[in-house]
């Protein structure tokens, strides 16, 4: 079994900055992909940020030149600096993370439980 725990959420006003750590903990013999996405209010939860096992980030325009997605293979933990915030960046950010804990077996899709970021104009 994985977990994937969530920290660095809070209250900011715009244009501030917040940094998210996802930390992947349990039987883990690969990581591929990580992943950050939100859901504002009445919203569809949406892809905010990515980045591969070989460091390939791709990111939603909404957030490109303010958020940099990075991890850390040897702590199996993805980090997301928010820069220049905005009230619209407000939402809960998930983690997602696509693990392989056997060799040559599937590779399975796990989330985080959520940090709420809160923006205030």
């Amino acid at each position: 079994q994985v977990q994937l725990v969530e920290s660095g959420g809070g209250l900011v006003q715009a244009g501030g900055s917040l940094r998210l750590i996802c930390a992947a903990s349990g039987t883990i013999f690969m990581i591929n992909g990580m992943h950050w996405y939100r859901q504002a209010p009445g919203k569809r939860r949406e892809l905010v940020a990515s980045i591969t096992g070989g460091g390939t980030r791709n990111y939603a325009d909404s957030v490109k030149g303010r958020f940099t997605i990075s991890r850390d293979n040897a702590k199996n933990t993805v980090y997301l600096q928010m820069n220049s915030l905005k009230p619209e960046d407000t939402g809960v950010y998930y983690c997602h993370a696509v693990v392989q804990s056997i060799p040559n077996r599937p590779l399975y899709d796990y989330w985080g439980q959520g940090t709420q970021v809160t923006v205030s104009s």
